[in-house]
């Protein structure tokens, strides 16, 4: 009788690691294609008409979604709305690209992301809240009623869902961008953040435009206590709640891609819990102030504190990466010993960099910089190879960007040393003479 019971999963072994000759090659990657992997699409696929079509929605959706908050605000108060909007957004950006800083994403998504939250999702959402809103009074015949329900069902579940279609569109078509939990976390921020730019400017201007009519001013005015909820005490409460879907698409983007209801579900679960998140916020606002203050003391200053130590602590996940997986390559020749360790610590990059401007220029410094990113993604592909969530352009992927480290291996290779050994990440006993002759103890 043959043995039907279920195997043990046994753990995918590590890809073979190409070897490093005196003069490598890289016969994976097409000769025509400069090291940068394009496989052959469709017109109709093109980065350049995909873009073009991005730009010219979000360009119209910025016209038409602007015209609709100042016609709301008044010019006035449209443009005092937007000056104390615009207070908290460095801010939120600079946090999120902080944490994006092992392996930064390209500008154009993050771009992207602030953009789509900032005009297209806020023009969907401002559409669908006032329609729901008129229709739920119509059939109710209960106004109050409908406001209540718009708020604390209808808006949750439009915003959330207009705001992961951003998340949504990075995963699938920068899919090579989109590589974990970190990534979710830094989309999803800055997704929300441009949402949250831009309805803030509706509500201060309306804020201003009643304070007109009624003649308060001050700190009394309802603007200033407009201002004091939502840009000082709750900044971040568009960000937190988008950040649950952005979790769920990351933790789906290092998930095996044959677990496929893995990867299907969790983005859906992560939308869910945004949604919640949100119901419950705004309910708390609307039902009472006292329900209001124990929602943001009781759940969404720890549910802060918990999302911050997450995000560090993935961003610390992702240097213990780049130091379990580099090592590989360091046994075949491709990167010294002490390169994987200076990698996995942002301290030692930065000397690395400074170190070589010092000595070489601006474009030593940027050599450098780019050495380290190929690097660090060259550490997440194989972790990925490793997990079976990599794609089938692997080999290819791989190749292209040792390619790129070769290029720039005589003035990092040296730089990444010097740092290892500079920051304690290699020990050697003081004092010591490296990089042409430099004493990293006298600075």
């Amino acid at each position: 009788m043959s043995d039907t019971s279920p195997q043990p999963t046994r753990p995918q072994p590590h890809p073979a690691v190409p070897a490093c000759d005196e003069q490598p090659l890289f016969e994976a990657v097409p000769e025509r294609a400069q090291w940068r992997y394009k496989p052959r699409r469709a017109f109709w696929r093109s980065k350049a008409v995909r873009a073009g079509a991005v730009i010219t929605l979000l360009a119209l959706s910025a016209l038409v979604i602007l015209a609709l908050v100042r016609e709301q605000t008044g010019t006035q108060g449209f443009m005092v709305g937007l000056g104390l909007a615009l207070l908290p957004v460095p801010l939120l950006l600079a946090a999120f690209r902080w944490l994006d800083r092992v392996e930064p994403g390209p500008w154009r998504n993050l771009f992207f992301a602030f953009a789509w939250g900032a005009f297209a999702a806020a023009l969907v959402a401002i559409i669908a809240n006032s329609f729901a809103t008129q229709w739920i009074a119509t059939a109710t015949a209960d106004p109050a009623s409908a406001n209540t329900i718009g708020a604390t069902v209808v808006a949750p579940v439009v915003e959330e869902s207009a705001k992961a279609a951003a998340i949504l569109l990075i995963f699938l078509f920068r899919r090579r961008d989109f590589t974990g939990l970190v990534d979710g976390v830094v989309v999803a921020g800055f997704t929300a953040t441009g949402f949250a730019f831009t309805e803030n400017i509706l509500y201060l201007g309306r804020a201003f435009g009643e304070d007109q009519e009624s003649g308060h001013a001050g700190f009394a005015s309802i603007t200033a206590g407009t201002f004091f909820v939502r840009i000082v005490m709750s900044p971040f409460a568009h960000p937190l709640f988008t950040v649950m879907t952005g979790i769920g698409f990351g933790i789906a983007a290092f998930t095996a891609r044959r677990r496929r209801f893995r990867r299907t579900v969790l983005p859906l679960l992560g939308l869910l819990v945004a949604m919640g998140m949100h119901a419950l916020w705004n309910g708390s606002a609307v039902f009472s102030p006292w329900g209001f203050l124990a929602v943001y003391g009781l759940f969404m200053l720890p549910a802060v504190g918990l999302l911050t130590w997450l995000a560090i602590w993935s961003r610390q996940r992702e240097l213990r990466t780049i130091s379990s997986q580099l090592p590989a390559y360091a046994a075949a020749g491709w990167l010294s010993a002490a390169e994987p360790l200076a990698l996995s610590s942002m301290r030692a990059r930065t000397v690395a960099r400074d170190m070589a401007g010092h000595r070489h220029g601006p474009a030593a410094a940027r050599a450098v910089s780019e050495y380290e990113a190929f690097a660090t993604s060259l550490a997440f592909l194989r972790h990925r190879a490793h997990r079976g969530a990599a794609g089938p352009d692997f080999v290819a992927r791989e190749q292209e960007l040792l390619h790129h480290l070769w290029q720039r291996k005589h003035i990092a290779g040296p730089a990444l040393t010097y740092a290892a050994r500079a920051t304690g990440r290699v020990w050697v006993p003081p004092p010591y003479r490296d990089y042409d002759g430099y004493n990293p103890y006298r600075g």
